[in-house]
This record gives C-alpha cells, structure tokens and sequence, in this order.
C-alpha cells in the first residue's frame, strides 16, 4: 500500500451503534475533521451536515469503535501493515533492536495504512535468558544484557536515550515453559523498576509462573504482560496482585501455544479474515509451539477469569512477533484474543474495553482509545454489535488511522527476524 491508497477528508458516520470505549450507545453520529474526532452526537434526530463539506457515511447495522490496541507485540517486517487491516491502529512492542526500533517508529509516523507502535526497546533480560532458549541467540552479541544490580540503572538509562516509552523486564526462570535459563533477580529487577519510574515511564514484566509474577510485582512494576500458566491461581497470588494495583495482558493466544494446547485456525480459516493474511503467517497461526512445559492454556484462563473477578485491570495483548513465532499474526490474532478473554468472564463489552480504553489508560496514552471529541480518529467499524457477540469484531467494514479511511488489501511479504518477550 502506499499514501495514494487511502483517503482524507472530514466526514460524519451517522447513525451507527457506538462503543466509545467504555460505554454503549445504541445511536450516534461521529464528526472526524482532519486527524481529530470533532464531535459525537448520541440523540442525532433531525440534525443535517453540509455534504459539500462532510463525506456521508451510513452506519446503520454496524458498529463504531475506538481502533483497537494490541498491548503486546513484536512488530518487523509487514506486521503494522498486517495489524491495521484488522482494526489493530496501535501496537505496543515489547522487545526490539533499537534499529529495528526505528525503522517502524519512521514507518508509523509517515504513512496511515499502518499501525502506530509504541516500544520498550530492548527488554531487560540476562544473558542466557529469555527469549534466548527460543530463538538460538546469543544476547552479549545481539542485545544489551543486565549483568547484575550494579547495571541496572545504566541499562534503564541507555533504554532512555534510544528513546523507549517504557521499560521491560524479563523476570522468568523458564521453568513454566520447561526450559529452566537464568532470570533477573528480584533485586536487579527493583533497581530496573525504581530507574524507570525516576525517568517518568512505566516498568512492566514479563513472567510466565506464578512465582515470577509475585517477583515482579514485588520488585514494583506497573503490569504483567502474561498471565501465569504453571499453576491454577491461588487466593494468595490473586490477592497480592491485585493489592498491588498492576494490569495484566494475559497473551492467551501464545500462552495456549506456548503450552501446545492452542493454535490460531479458528480465526486463520475464517472467511472474514483469510483473504487478508498471507499464506506465510495462515501457516503460522495454524501451528503452535508445543514447548513441552508443565504449563497449560487451562491455567492461564483459570487465572485471568480470577484476577478479572478479583478486579485487576485486563488489557489484551497477543505476543504477535515475525513468523516463526508460532500460533499468532500481527492484527488478526487481537480478534481472538477478545474472544479467549470472554470465554474467561468478561463481557465482550469488557473485552472490547480491554483492547480500547484500558489499553490507553494502562500505557498513559491519552490521545486514542475512546470516541470522544478532542482523541485522534484511530477508528474501527465493523457490521453487527461486538457488545452482544464478540465473533463480531471481525465483521470488518472500515478502519481510520488519524482520520484516514484505509483500503484493505493484503500486505506484500516483507522479510524479517523474530524476537519475542
């Protein structure tokens, strides 16, 4: 795609259902004006706009959202084009080079026909640790590592002037995916989450057991961006966690193919979504990785449905990294996420909010995520009413990145490397 495959101008969506990204209301008209949502009107009888100077658009049937926001990827390659075919208009990355850092921030930042992307750069690990075991990398030659609370500051720092929006932390001993590595201690890891917070960002963690979940909590991070899968929650685990005040994105689509019980064909086969995906990634969301860990898709559900009754904070997130990342695709894979996510007791109302204003609000994005005069018109509409049938949500009619209507065709196949955390 290029800029001449998508268009600009102020238009209305008038009539349609509306999620704001919060709330539901069953008739609205939406006024965008350049990159900014100017107006939104819930009782619009009898109200005209001048079509010489507003594009009409008939929403009746369908439903308007907030662009959706995948608050865990890995986005190389064609993944911000892949994204934003599917509503996804922001992906958060939470782990990269800062090369690679740059070219997508370049790409985001000149073109709508793709997703934005906010980035933790390089995640805080130790060498030898994850993702290490899962991509055959040695991390002194390809990454920055933490050699211990002695660099912990400095690591934050360096993370600082190549620009991160906030800092990631790796905090996992491997054992939940039966390939025990060596992990940040909770010392180090506290040092990292002090450093970060001086300079103004969020400090969140990766941790996949239960164990390292109350580690990093502990350590002070601001959220979780796994759920814990080695075990069934306990009261105890649920309780600090929620004491503590973190968000969690429970990336079920990639703990269920972490653990081999879970792969991404339901959404790759589905007639709405395979003309958009290339057959590189449909071969990818249909295999998963089977790890052979004690951990389980159960699990992470189990957990997620507790801390969602308990009251934590649930922002979705898929883990979506390049192909050879297995059982994901950039874009589509949100779609199934909100899914897994009602099958753990949210509404799909919650579950929409998860991907919208919850999303916005965990990560201090303060400009999308809602329907509001004043936010960026990163917008989504979709036929049906993802409020009551979440399936919905892939009922795709239109997407808006600052006010600019996409053509949706499939992204050429770019070449890339994986890294996922």
């Amino acid at each position: 795609m290029s800029d001449s495959d998508v268009s600009r101008s102020a238009f209305v969506v008038q009539n349609v259902r509306l999620f704001d990204g919060e709330q539901t209301v069953d008739r609205a008209d939406v006024v965008v004006e350049g990159e900014r949502i100017t107006a939104v009107t819930t009782q619009p009888d009898n109200i005209s706009y001048d079509s010489d100077r507003y594009e009409i658009i008939d929403g009746a049937g369908a439903t308007l959202l907030p662009g959706l926001i995948d608050s865990h990827t890995h986005p190389a390659g064609d993944a911000l084009s892949l994204a934003i075919l599917f509503g996804v208009t922001t992906e958060m990355d939470m782990f990269t080079v800062p090369e690679r850092l740059g070219d997508q921030r370049a790409l985001a930042a000149e073109r709508n026909d793709v997703a934005d992307i906010r980035s933790a750069s390089t995640g805080a690990t130790v060498l030898g640790g994850h993702p290490s075991m899962l991509i055959g990398l040695s991390f002194r030659e390809q990454f920055p590592v933490v050699e211990g609370p002695e660099n912990a500051a400095q690591f934050v720092r360096d993370r600082v002037a190549e620009g991160a929006d906030f800092i990631k932390l790796l905090i996992d001993d491997g054992t939940a995916m039966g390939h025990p590595s060596p992990s940040l201690t909770e010392e180090t890891a506290r040092l990292i989450a002090t450093e970060a917070h001086n300079h103004g960002l969020l400090a969140v963690a990766h941790a996949t057991s239960a164990h390292s979940a109350l580690a990093a909590v502990r350590a002070g991070v601001d959220g979780l961006v796994h759920v814990f899968m080695d075990q069934p929650p306990s009261e105890d685990v649920v309780r600090t966690i929620k004491e503590a005040g973190v968000f969690v994105i429970p990336t079920l689509v990639t703990m269920g193919s972490m653990a081999g019980d879970l792969t991404g064909r339901t959404v790759a086969d589905d007639d709405r979504a395979r003309r958009f995906i290339p057959d590189e990634w449909h071969q990818n969301l249909c295999t998963c990785w089977q790890l052979g860990s004690p951990s389980s898709l159960e699990n992470a559900k189990l957990a997620t449905r507790a801390l969602h009754r308990a009251g934590v904070t649930i922002v979705a997130g898929t883990d979506a990294a390049d192909v050879g990342v297995l059982g994901t695709a950039h874009g589509v894979s949100l779609h199934q996420e909100l899914a897994l996510l009602v099958d753990c007791g949210l509404t799909p109302t919650q579950a929409l909010t998860a991907a919208t204003s919850s999303a916005a609000t965990s990560f201090r994005l303060t400009d999308r995520g809602r329907v509001t005069p004043g936010r960026q018109a990163d917008l989504l509409m979709v036929n049906g009413d993802p409020t009551v049938h979440i399936d919905d949500s892939l009922s795709i009619q239109a997407v808006w990145r600052r006010g600019q209507r996409l053509h949706r065709t499939p992204p050429a196949p770019l070449p890339s490397a994986a890294v996922s955390g």
